[in-house]
């Protein structure tokens, strides 16, 4: 659960052969304001220090990475442009399951973080901080997505919408108290993620923050 802290801006490190977090136009991205509308320079956080922004929380540190500093298993999970939940499932061999986070509407977007977790056993295998244009899909799917009891990837696919996900940046986090908590982490140690923008007939609807559990 979220707990009511005093925000904080992203910190961003540098490191070795790192790319520069920008913007299309090359300035500098801000974290965006807690409230109900998001930042038109997003950064590479973005929205997983947007929600967590909104619910007072600071976020973690991250640093940038080249997908060939990504260590495996992490690399094969995180460097493709293919359904990260199907990627999950055969990586760990079964069927994952959603818990919604939080959710909320902010403008035409839709937010949610959720963790996704092994069906079996409970195990998370993955937090997600979504931002999605609902308008973008039948009302059918819409409802499915604000159900949220079903992975969106696997609402996208059964629903026949191809879409893509295209990985915008790597990243390297260390973990806010609040993930390490979701990640049964009983000390802060690196994990691994990547910021997407989801892509569909040809438009952006979608950005997302997929982070990586100790694997």
């Amino acid at each position: 659960m979220l707990t009511s802290t005093r925000s904080a801006r992203p910190r961003v490190k540098d490191a070795p052969r790192t790319r520069t977090a920008t913007n299309s136009h090359g300035n500098s991205r801000g974290n965006p304001p807690a409230t109900g509308r998001a930042s038109s320079t997003p950064s590479v956080l973005y929205p997983l220090d947007f929600v967590y922004a909104r619910a007072g929380v600071p976020p973690p540190d991250v640093t940038l990475v080249q997908p060939d500093e990504i260590p495996s298993p992490y690399h094969s999970l995180l460097v493709h442009q293919n359904d990260m939940t199907v990627t999950l499932e055969r990586h760990f061999g079964g069927r994952v399951v959603l818990r919604p986070l939080s959710t909320f509407s902010s403008g035409h977007s839709y937010f949610r973080r959720v963790l996704l977790a092994q069906e079996y056993s409970g195990r998370p295998v993955e937090m997600g901080a979504i931002r999605m244009r609902l308008d973008a899909f039948s009302q059918r799917i819409r409802t499915q997505i604000r159900q949220n009891e079903v992975p969106l990837g696997r609402i996208l696919r059964d629903g026949g919408v191809d879409f893509k996900s295209v990985a915008k940046v790597f990243l390297a986090i260390t973990p806010n108290p609040e993930m390490m908590g979701v990640f049964w982490m009983r000390e802060p140690r690196t994990l691994y993620g990547r910021q997407t923008e989801v892509m569909y007939r040809g438009a952006k609807i979608g950005d997302i923050v997929e982070v990586l559990p100790l694997v």
